[in-house]
């Protein structure tokens, strides 16, 4: 891990920018040469993919799948646990190394749920508190969020999370408008996403259904947040918060040129570009791309189709 820039402060981009534009953690997707990327189109924040505490404090093989470094920021790490003790050794490892940590309280994956992590805590707002408590006494000062879903069956029990949380001095909270059994096709409720904000002090961000500028719009006029996070917009097109209907040309190339310079590995380059680039391609180029199996195979593909040439 390496950081070597003047840390910005994500309180003060609160205070600064009433609207904040944030990249969601995404398994496998959202790391360092994504990262960079989208912070030359509007991103302001962007979070590593979920992290497993108790295995990142214990491993340091591990360890070295975080990296980041002086263009990288502000970075949020977030991690996944069940174990306040786990939570603030890896907490206390990363601190020098990121501008926020995050407690993942909305993974809604069976594994994690049978695991007691992501969204098997929204039952248990003094395990979340206890761990809140845990990272602030542990961080050094680094600033701590949770990331929640809606209750599956009971709104107030959201509620009670966040005031739980915000009790122990989380920082901010983002509020993902789904409960952990909605497929993400399903509509977002405002309602509670607004009821959260309407409920705690602290900066609130919106999550889920994030895919443009008007649906951020949306999302702000509904519920008054004070930003909006993107997952699979941002995969689908990079550059949407900068106000780019499709992912252009120069954005797939910095991305794959920095993806080869991170030594990224030939599926993740090949899902990244599949998905900014789905829309561009014809059914048939669709199929050709899929059959793409390495690396330089890639290059070439994008070389001969759109004059991308990165070495």
């Amino acid at each position: 891990m390496v950081y070597t820039c003047q840390r910005r402060s994500i309180l003060q981009l609160f205070e600064d920018k009433p609207r904040l534009n944030v990249c969601a953690p995404m398994v496998r997707y959202s790391k360092g040469a994504f990262r960079e990327v989208i912070r030359d189109y509007n991103v302001d924040i962007a979070y590593t993919p979920m992290i497993l505490a108790d295995v990142f404090k214990a491993s340091e093989f591990a360890r070295h799948d975080y990296t980041t470094n002086d263009t990288d920021c502000p970075v949020v790490v977030q991690f996944a646990a069940h174990d306040p003790i786990d939570l603030a050794h890896a907490a206390q490892i990363v601190a020098p190394f990121a501008d926020g940590i995050d407690l993942n309280c909305g993974c809604p994956q069976k594994w994690a749920y049978k695991e007691k992590i992501g969204a098997y805590l929204s039952d248990r707002p003094e395990t979340v508190r206890e761990m809140v408590r845990a990272v602030k006494a542990a961080a050094g000062g680094t600033p701590c969020s949770v990331k929640i879903r809606k209750h599956p069956t009971d709104a107030r029990m959201t509620i009670e999370l966040v005031r739980r949380a915000q009790m122990m001095g989380v920082d901010w909270i983002t509020v993902h408008g789904r409960t952990r059994h909605q497929k993400s096709t399903e509509p977002v409720d405002y309602d509670i996403i607004r009821l959260v904000k309407e409920s705690v002090s602290v900066p609130v961000l919106a999550n889920g259904g994030i895919f443009s500028l008007a649906d951020a719009e949306t999302m702000y006029s509904q519920t008054g947040v004070d930003g909006v996070m993107s997952a699979r917009g941002l995969l689908k097109n990079p550059a949407f918060f900068a106000g780019h209907e499709h992912t252009p040309i120069e954005c797939v190339e910095k991305y794959v040129g920095r993806a080869l310079a991170y030594g990224t590995p030939t599926p993740i380059l090949h899902h990244h570009i599949m998905y900014m680039m789905e829309s561009q391609m014809s059914a048939v180029e669709r199929r050709s791309f899929n059959c793409l199996t390495s690396t330089p195979a890639i290059l070439d593909h994008l070389y001969h189709n759109y004059g991308i040439q990165c070495t």
